[in-house]
């Protein structure tokens, strides 16, 4: 921490006012620097992305699909239903070890490069308000003078395109969860026919104002619990967005002709002015810091005005700033990079070969065996449970690996419609000669359109031949 900091800087929040009874609107300058122009490209990226993946069919299937309700869930064209749980836990968990690891390693980057919350903020409400509203100043004026015509007027046209863009995200994330053909029959069939679709876009919508309009980086610094998380993963060594106070301290006002004695900052509070959630960065590594990076562009436009070396603020390690030497990987990164690996691998081992459907075999309770004399055979009675895991419906065969094997059934269907489950009984007939003990492996495939999309495998028990 720099010796400038003041020593009850944690004590308060940015974000209230000293006797912490009121809040303290924010009105943070935009500097479109390097770093804003690439978050720019990442953010559109996003923002593209999210609001065409509902209608990309892939596989037949929405892009992307978490329908809670029908407890379907499509991931890139592959369905998951709730047989595939155990996946999703694991992959829950893989996510996790991931969040985890990246915060260790570069702090709080995901918050102000790819966070929902902080693009639709910075990158769609923010320019806005300036776009309406005019500079930091003037806005700050506006809200604090009198209610004319004019402060009238463009508050209104502001909150009605707020109101309008929550209203379009609100359709967006509906569209994730009940799937973007659900959505376009509720906009484009009578009202009457989707009461439940209507009230949920409703109510997203003014969530969504609400949070955009109102709550802004309170999200971040209040609500969100990754600021929290971070304090706990951080260490000297991780990579976060941090002022050299080796290189900046003492603070100094330059004077044009007088030689500087101090060092390279020269206290303009830029860095302060431009951050989103209103902290003084040169205090040191905060909760409320999201990493948006705002405050090296500032930094860094100040530094070569006044001829001195870029990234005073920058991406750097607490030992980096002390000892001056370059990021190294410690003993917990590859701990956790261990565990990632071995996550990553047992996953991908199950996707890959996870089938088509799920069939599950199991002896009919309460039955052991029957002797069939005229046939010179033994048959076991079983039941049989297929999940279909595509996006069509299936017909299908079962076929005994071995040739000697029969199937002969009591309850038969051949077709498992899409996302449905098919219940077999049915008796499995071997010859008596075969069978030389009392229990026998034997398998089965499960066969649709000459494609092999299952296997599975079942005890036979027989009486043993004297």
């Amino acid at each position: 921490m720099s010796s400038q900091s003041p020593s009850h800087f944690r004590d308060q929040i940015s974000t209230l006012t000293d006797d912490g009874q009121r809040r303290k609107w924010l009105y943070p300058k935009v500097i479109k620097g390097k770093l804003y122009q690439y978050r720019s490209v990442v953010s559109y990226f996003f923002l593209t992305l999210l609001f065409v993946a509902p209608f990309i069919k892939l596989n037949g299937e929405q892009l992307v699909l978490l329908n809670v309700l029908e407890r379907k869930f499509v991931f890139f064209g592959v369905i998951f239903w709730p047989q595939d749980f155990y996946l999703f836990v694991l992959a829950l968990l893989t996510f996790m070890v991931f969040i985890v690891l990246f915060t260790v390693v570069f702090g709080r980057v995901f918050c102000g490069w790819a966070c929902p919350q902080t693009i639709f903020l910075e990158m769609v409400f923010r320019k806005i308000e300036i776009w309406i509203e005019g500079e930091p100043t003037k806005r700050k004026k506006l809200d604090e003078g009198p209610l004319t015509s004019e402060k009238f007027f463009k508050k209104g046209i502001k909150h009605a395109i707020y109101l309008l863009i929550s209203f379009l995200i609100a359709n967006i994330f509906l569209s994730y969860l009940i799937g973007s053909a659900t959505l376009i029959s509720i906009m484009t069939e009578p009202i009457a026919l989707h009461w439940t679709g209507f009230i949920s876009i409703c109510v997203f919508t003014l969530v969504f104002y609400l949070v955009f309009s109102r709550m802004r980086e309170l999200v971040c610094t209040v609500v969100c619990p990754y600021g929290r998380l971070q304090g706990v993963l951080l260490d000297n060594q991780s990579i976060i967005v941090a002022y050299d106070y080796e290189r900046g301290e003492p603070r100094e006002k330059r004077v044009k002709g007088v030689e500087n004695s101090g060092g390279d900052c020269i206290d303009c509070k830029l860095c302060v002015q431009v951050c989103p959630t209103g902290i003084d960065i040169r205090n040191g590594t905060q909760m409320e810091c999201v990493n948006c990076t705002a405050c090296i562009d500032a930094c860094d436009m100040v530094m070569e005005k006044i001829q001195r070396p870029t990234r005073l603020i920058g991406f750097k390690s607490e030992d980096e700033i002390k000892t001056k030497q370059p990021f190294k990987l410690n003993k917990r990164v590859y701990a956790y990079s261990a565990v990632l690996l071995v996550l990553i691998s047992v996953l991908s081992y199950l996707l890959i070969t996870r089938t088509e459907v799920k069939t599950t075999i199991l002896r009919a309770s309460g039955t052991l065996y029957q002797l069939r004399a005229k046939e010179q055979a033994v048959s076991n009675l079983f039941n049989a449970e297929l999940i279909n895991k595509t996006s069509k419906s299936l017909k299908f065969e079962i076929v005994p690996d071995d040739p000697q094997v029969k199937i002969q059934y009591i309850q038969k269907q051949d077709t498992i419609a899409y996302g449905g489950v098919a219940k077999l009984t049915f008796f499995v007939i071997m010859p008596q000669g075969k069978l030389k003990k009392y229990k026998s492996d034997i398998g089965f495939k499960l066969v649709s359109d000459g494609k092999v999309v299952d296997t599975f495998e079942t005890t036979f028990i027989a009486p043993l031949n004297d």
